[in-house]
């Protein structure tokens, strides 16, 4: 509901400007000032996407406007702004938005197009690994190397990989496997090994690659082309269904059966899906779905009998999903995405990959450029004599009183970053292992290690006021937010409990809620003739819609479809140009098939019950609620319009038009 919630919100996009330098305010609400330029670039930038032409009128606009502003006034007012859930949530949108101004673009496009061409083909490959940790010395470093540079020796001189990754990888997975790591495509591996091998040729072995896991030999085994997206119909029965009565999920079950068994006998597929499909998006087009590819639809399982199917127009065998039960028809199948198409997905997994550090170092480097961080080395000399070899074992303390040390390690613009600040960061971060020796390289280190950190987190805090527009989304959210809780707790909860104002307001509004005429009636359909006129001689003597197809049908060929429901006049389960009177109709054939029906009653239009409206009687109600609120928020609130102001705003739109 939420993500709903946040599409409309940012639909109507009611932002806010970082700055508000000399501005001419619009209204104001209890004091607090809103100005006519933001006013003025909400409606231009939602002209376009705005349907209701209410809300294109210039006063209109303003009345929504101030409303809005007036409910998140209230939630200031009831502190909703104070909740852990909110300040928690508002910083993980903030966290989320940052990324676009925390990281290189140049360098993350160049990552994006790099693994995008990588993905073209996916890599079988062997490895077999020395393990060897990132701050060893150099001459563990380089024994670990030259052992690496042995065993590939070996197998170039002709002894078996596989056999040669049993008895030496320390990939504890190699004595079973061989060292054999299956297919693979980019950002399934760590970023340097994958680099290995795709440069590596098919049947070569890489040179000593070092991962975080040590050093690695890969042979590439082989090649072979990923696969991409594909277009399906399907024929859809759902498990439960809010337009049913009564649901009996043996009888989808046994329905698409009978389905089934009529396509094997040469019935047309998208026919059947335009009479049976419960797909209501898809059914009218003969179940045609739009193309997507692996990972892009709630069901894994569709997708993948999808795209097991591997012959233009074959068809899946009849199987379940948690939607319900479906038959699906392959159309076509397509390569991968274009890059542009698949560049958001490829941006998300690079953060969450070894390569983001790219990215980051990037960026650091820039900002190491911008602030012009300097050490004082007579505070970093003294700082050094007090740290000692405990650090090593997770043992060393700060001396006593080396937390009152104030004296400055180096600032960034006006911040300074004290001795003692620096001495908790290498207290806290022993707790992870240092390894790096002697203990003057691991204080250099940690040192760099904590400016780059700090100045990265600097630039962070301060994105607000390095972008304008960053800060105006994040006032967005931070409205959004406080609107969404508020909206929950004053207009959505109380539609849903008050069912004595709900059950009243229906009352009152009963003429909106209506069914269209309706048929109480049983539809037979056949692709024979001959069947269907002895459903119709059937019907004539009383037959229900199961006797008819217990009858017709046998155990291994389904001749006819026959159900009893009620139906409004007009659905597409109905033969078209069908008599609307009670009786037996005559035989009508649309496409492939004969149909009859038999009409019990003809339920002309009438009052839908509460029951029946309840959705909709909610949905209604929930707007009268929000609009005696607004009316209830500017009485409690004081606003004030500065009329000239909305006047020279309302000329100037109209004179750019």
């Amino acid at each position: 509901m939420k993500q709903v919630f946040f599409l409309l919100l940012f639909a109507l996009s009611f932002s806010v400007t970082a700055q508000n330098k000399a501005k001419e305010v619009l209204f104001t609400i209890e004091e607090k000032p809103y100005y006519a330029d933001e006013f003025e670039r909400v409606y231009k930038k939602n002209l376009d996407l705005v349907k209701d032409e209410s809300q294109k009128d210039l006063n209109q606009y303003l009345e929504l406007f101030i409303g809005y502003k007036l409910k998140v006034t209230k939630a200031n007012k009831l502190g909703l702004q104070n909740k852990p859930q909110y300040q928690n949530e508002l910083k993980g949108y903030r966290t989320q938005l940052s990324k676009n101004y925390t990281s290189d673009s140049k360098v993350t496009s160049a990552l994006v197009k790099e693994g995008y061409d990588r993905m073209q083909k996916e890599i079988k490959a062997s490895h077999i690994l020395i393990m060897l940790d990132e701050f060893v010395s150099p001459e563990d470093t380089l024994k670990a190397y030259n052992k690496c540079m042995d065993l590939r020796q070996r197998a170039l001189n002709g002894e078996d990989f596989g056999q040669l990754a049993k008895e030496f990888s320390e990939d504890p997975s190699a004595k079973e496997n061989l060292g054999n790591l299956g297919y693979f495509t980019s950002f399934r591996m760590v970023y340097a090994f994958e680099t290995a091998a795709y440069k590596t040729p098919k049947g070569n072995i890489s040179m000593p690659i070092r991962t975080r896991f040590g050093y690695h030999l890969i042979k590439v085994i082989d090649e072979r082309q990923n696969r991409g997206d594909i277009t399906v119909a399907h024929i859809m029965l759902m498990n439960t269904s809010k337009d049913k009565e009564d649901v009996d999920p043996e009888k989808a079950k046994n329905t698409i059966q009978e389905i089934y068994k009529k396509i094997q006998q040469g019935e047309n597929f998208e026919e059947l899906a335009k009479q049976f499909s419960e797909d209501k998006s898809s059914a009218p087009k003969g179940g045609l779905l739009n193309r997507f590819g692996s990972g892009q639809l709630s069901s894994e399982e569709f997708e993948n009998v999808a795209f097991s199917l591997t012959k233009e127009n074959s068809i899946s065998t009849p199987f379940q999903s948690q939607f319900g039960w479906h038959i699906v028809k392959l159309i076509e199948k397509f390569p991968l995405k274009t890059l542009e198409e698949s560049k958001t997905e490829l941006e998300n997994k690079i953060a969450k990959d070894d390569r983001s550090r790219l990215i980051t170092n990037s960026l650091t480097e820039k900002l190491r450029a911008k602030y012009k961080v300097k050490r004082d080395n007579k505070t970093f000399e003294a700082v050094s004599k007090l740290v000692t070899d405990d650090v090593y074992y997770s043992k060393w303390e700060l001396p006593a009183g080396a937390e009152s040390n104030s004296s400055k390690l180096f600032a960034i613009q006006n911040k300074i970053f004290t001795g003692s600040q620096f001495l908790s960061y290498i207290q806290s971060q022993q707790k992870s292992g240092f390894k790096a020796k002697p203990l003057a390289r691991l204080l250099d280190i940690l040192y760099n290690q904590y400016v780059d950190e700090q100045i990265n987190q600097y630039y962070n805090d301060n994105l607000e006021n390095e972008f304008p527009d960053f800060a105006a989304v994040i006032e967005e959210y931070r409205d959004g937010l406080l609107l969404f809780d508020l909206m929950e707790k004053e207009i959505w909860e109380r539609s849903k409990t008050d069912t004595i104002g709900l059950q009243a307001f229906y009352e009152t509004q009963k003429n909106k809620y209506k069914w269209k005429s309706r048929l109480d009636v049983i539809v037979a359909s056949s692709t024979k003739m001959d069947v269907i006129k002895s459903a119709q001689d059937m019907l004539k003597k009383g037959a229900e819609s199961q006797e008819i197809k217990d009858k017709l049908n046998t155990k291994d060929v389904v001749n006819a479809m026959a159900s009893r429901s009620k139906l409004e006049v007009g659905s597409i389960q109905l033969p078209k140009d069908m008599k609307l009177e009670v009786g037996i109709s005559e035989i009508t054939q649309q496409g492939d098939y004969y149909f009859v029906t038999k009409v019990f009653e003809v339920i002309p239009e009438s009052d839908k019950t509460f029951e029946e409206s309840k959705g909709k009687v909610i949905n209604d109600y929930q707007q009268f609620l929000e609009q005696n609120w607004i009316s209830e928020l500017n009485k409690e609130f004081k606003v004030t319009i500065n009329q000239p102001a909305f006047e020279k705003v309302k000329n100037k739109i109209k004179n750019n038009k």
